[in-house]
């Protein structure tokens, strides 16, 4: 987590963020309605596993997490981060 200035060596080796999302991984789908590096700077900063993105034409995201406690911490704050005043 960046909050707490600790180096995760999984982002020291960019693996982080996976190309495919495995069958383990908690997913969410949802309509974005901010900005995508708004997602995903939250996701950099709250969190420390490996996680999964991907967006098609439709402005719909898939996010999965491998750990199932991120992902419920995401799934609390989805209202507050996915929200359109961050478009301005």
């Amino acid at each position: 987590m960046l909050k707490q200035h600790e180096p995760n060596p999984l982002a020291v080796f960019n693996m982080r963020r996976v190309d495919f999302c495995p069958p383990h991984f908690q997913k969410f789908s949802f309509d974005l309605v901010t900005l995508e590096k708004t997602i995903l700077d939250w996701v950099h900063e709250n969190t420390e596993g490996r996680f999964y993105y991907s967006k098609d034409n439709n402005f719909r995201v898939c996010l999965g997490f491998e750990n199932h406690f991120e992902a419920s911490y995401f799934a609390l704050m989805l209202s507050e981060i996915n929200t359109v005043t961050d478009l301005y």
